[in-house]
């Protein structure tokens, strides 16, 4: 078992204050194979401070300096792309092929993408009698998730970086152990002190002590959207700037002239990537109600190819979910679906056939428009049909929730793809399946946050306005 003992703080590796740890679980076996340090309120302030100390230095910085040293990490994260695959792959629970592909070849193509982004990015304008610049915030703290543990590091520290500022990164407790190795390959890429620190710890000790820290400039946040009203609630005290990524329950609109097998199975997929433990996930599929039989056996088609299983065995596709936790709550929402009425069309509550492991059938459920199942975030592999008579209502559902993060339109006619993707109010829609581009804005509508990641959109979050006036010649 790994034992980290250590935060990294100003360029170094600092022993713990407390002995106090988090246990890692692999998801597949349940067993404990490594453990990361619980840091208290003043090793996150020491963080913050070494990276208000470094930020003058570092926003001087030329722009091809900072770019070089993203490259270096980049290198540093293929180097070690074996090593990452595998403990994203037992941490998260996502199969190993799949976690090496996602968990870390995005990350590894996304510090050299702002890298590039930086070097190509117009820091000057000249708008009439004004000079507009372009500056870094200043100190960011960073507050990620498990799901995509590396990747939303990536989007976030590395942009932050890119545009010149400071951070102090919280990783989630839950899956830390690709942090620490991200650690160590940005020490060795020979950051300036204080640049870049790392502190794990709880949401309610470390995390509010970043979001609150006057010396913050702004907080980046993905996670559930109650945790982002925490977050937005104590930055707001010293008016931060806060990007928040939080919750979804994006619909996949089919419509009347779609190819339905195609729209169906790219429906399931987009459910089901990750184990449903994706905020964009497709997890409502909206489709007419007089072609609900052939939608249900088209589903329980799609569904039935996704073979559950361990995430190191190469005939997984479909792996188990992060924790015990989120296990027992997921199926606590498939129990209470049934309660309240729904069909189920495949899987269900009872518990696949391994010993160990937080494994949930990928299920789906008929259910209504106001049903819990219908609102609710799952975070988890289940899919529920909503069926509608008409295209207004199916617009209508679609935009019946208080999030508003992806989705999808289907239909034989693009240009009718795209009319109703426009009266749709959510931040991506892939229209007949198109795939994810890492290049586009992504970040939601309502309250699936504010703010965007990924390309120049999510490099420019970190980057400030002054304008400069002279006289007119």
């Amino acid at each position: 078992m790994k034992n980290y003992a250590s935060h990294y703080i100003n360029g170094q590796w600092v022993a713990a204050h407390s002995a106090d740890r988090f246990p890692v679980h692999d998801s597949s076996t349940e067993e404990v194979f490594a453990c990361v340090p619980a840091g208290d309120a003043d090793e996150a302030a020491n963080a913050v401070l070494a990276a208000r100390a470094a930020f003058e230095a570092w926003s001087a910085t030329p722009v091809e300096t900072r770019a070089a040293l993203l490259d270096k990490v980049a290198a540093g994260l293929k180097a070690r792309t074996d090593e990452l695959a595998l403990t994203i792959a037992r941490e998260v629970g996502m199969p190993l092929k799949l976690a090496r592909a996602i968990q870390v070849g995005g990350p590894t193509w996304g510090w050299g993408h702002f890298a590039k982004v930086a070097r190509g990015f117009e820091w000057e304008q000249q708008v009439g009698n004004s000079r507009v610049l372009r500056e870094p915030i200043g100190v960011v703290a960073c507050i990620t998730p498990w799901n995509f543990p590396l990747n939303q590091i990536t989007l976030k520290v590395a942009a932050a970086l890119a545009a010149g500022c400071t951070v102090v990164l919280k990783p989630s407790e839950i899956a830390p152990v690709n942090a620490m190795i991200l650690a160590e390959i940005i020490h060795e890429a020979g950051f300036p002190p204080g640049v870049f620190n790392l502190v794990n710890g709880a949401g309610p000790v470390v995390g509010e002590v970043l979001a609150s820290h006057p010396e913050v400039d702004m907080v980046s946040f993905t996670g559930s959207t109650r945790a982002g009203k925490r977050v937005a609630e104590l930055a707001a005290h010293s008016v931060k700037r806060v990007a928040l990524e939080l919750g979804g329950k994006s619909a996949s609109v089919v419509l009347p002239d779609a190819d339905f097998p195609a729209a169906i199975k790219g429906s399931v997929s987009a459910c089901l990537l990750n184990s449903g433990q994706t905020c964009s996930a497709h997890t409502r599929l909206l489709v007419p109600e007089d072609r609900y039989d052939e939608v249900k056996a088209l589903a329980q088609a799609a569904i039935a190819r996704f073979a559950i299983g361990p995430s190191l065995d190469e005939a997984s596709k479909l792996g188990p979910l992060i924790s015990a936790a989120q296990r027992d709550r997921v199926l606590g929402f498939i129990e209470q679906g049934l309660r309240e009425g729904a069909e189920l069309v495949a899987g269900g509550p009872e518990r696949p056939a391994f010993d160990k492991g937080y494994f949930v059938q990928p299920t789906i459920l008929r259910v209504k428009p106001g049903d819990t199942l219908a609102r609710e975030e799952i975070f988890g592999p289940v899919l529920v049909i909503i069926t509608y008579r008409d295209e207004e209502e199916a617009i209508r559902i679609a935009n019946d929730t208080i999030y508003g993060l992806g989705g999808g339109v289907w239909s034989g006619d693009e240009a009718h793809a795209v009319a109703v993707a426009r009266r749709i109010r959510t931040g991506q829609i892939d229209i007949n399946g198109g795939p994810f581009n890492p290049q586009a804005p992504f970040g939601g509508y309502k309250q699936s946050g504010n703010g965007r990641e990924n390309g120049i959109y999510g490099f420019e979050e970190f980057l400030e306005y002054k304008s400069l006036q002279f006289q007119p010649a």
